[in-house]
């Protein structure tokens, strides 16, 4: 049995096109979109992100505005401009792109951009506004993987899940969002004994830990849905993921990718998400 291939190229279109349309609706009521994206310093992957998210959006019909400073910046002044960013109404979305430069707090700026404008789902608000199952933005990643399983007309209920990796930004929203739709969930990490004991009893397993191989196809159940968040680099030099690929799709009914599984996903979910954020403010009557 080979394993179907869930494509999240394909994927992102399909949810791209909708918020075009969306957000030519928006435009049509004399709001546009808009999106600030902040980067600071040189790191050339961040560099890459970065330019794909502006692109993403200048595609989709959203306003972006790319803001680069020099690494040397300081902390308050990276505090003062996400302020300004806060009470600018053209903007409906502020991402400071990480990592930041290690003189920066990461989550004093993550905690200084207003919740109404968290796109990436990281202040302590929307973290808390999806442990308790209240409207907020949910981190694109597990929530691109969400739309994943979605799209597959996968039902969660009752179904078995084991996340690997307990990351703020992945693996523990990960694990609420699974749970909301009635999985039984299970987190394992670097602190869990035989994890191919719990893998193996999978309806569905979400690999997060940015570690080549950690899922094999010996801890893989026949027929399990396998996501792979990982990015790594084989020994020539190919992007792959956490999951040992051609050995888990001989035993998994689906499974994702990489490239093009979860991480085209994760820049569409950032589109939905400012898109969502236009939209909210449209409906209050003003963006702050």
């Amino acid at each position: 049995m080979t394993a179907q291939l869930i494509d999240g190229n394909a994927l992102s279109r399909q949810l791209r096109e909708e918020v075009a349309l969306r957000a030519g609706a928006l435009r049509a009521r004399g709001i546009v979109p808009g999106l600030a994206v902040v980067l600071v310093g040189d790191n050339p992957a961040s560099q890459v992100y970065v330019r794909n998210k502006v692109k993403a959006c200048q595609d989709g019909g959203l306003h972006s505005v790319l803001e680069p400073y020099p690494a040397t910046l300081s902390e308050a002044d990276l505090l003062a401009r996400v302020d300004a960013l806060n009470n600018d109404p053209a903007i409906h979305g502020i991402l400071v792109q990480l990592p930041l430069p290690a003189h920066i707090d990461a989550q004093k700026v993550i905690e200084a951009i207003s919740p109404e404008k968290d796109v990436d789902g990281f202040h302590v608000a929307s973290a808390g506004a999806l442990m308790v199952g209240q409207p907020g933005f949910w981190p694109c990643t597990p929530y691109g993987c969400m739309k994943m399983l979605e799209s597959i007309n996968y039902d969660l209920k009752g179904k078995h899940a084991v996340v690997i990796g307990r990351s703020n930004i992945v693996g523990k929203p990960m694990a609420l969002m699974l749970l909301q739709k009635n999985a039984t969930v299970t987190i394992c990490h670097s602190g869990t004994q035989n994890l191919k004991a719990l893998t193996l009893q999978a309806d569905v397993v979400v690999a997060a830990v940015g570690k080549r191989n950690v899922l094999t196809a010996d801890m893989v159940k026949p027929g399990a849905v396998v996501i792979d968040v990982g990015m790594n680099r084989n020994d020539e030099g190919k992007l792959c993921g956490d999951v040992d690929f051609a050995g888990v799709k001989e035993v998994a009914g689906w499974i994702t990718p990489v490239p093009g599984g979860v991480g085209p996903m994760t820049i569409t979910m950032l589109l939905v998400n400012t898109l969502e954020a236009a939209e909210r403010a449209s409906t209050v009557g003003h963006s702050v």
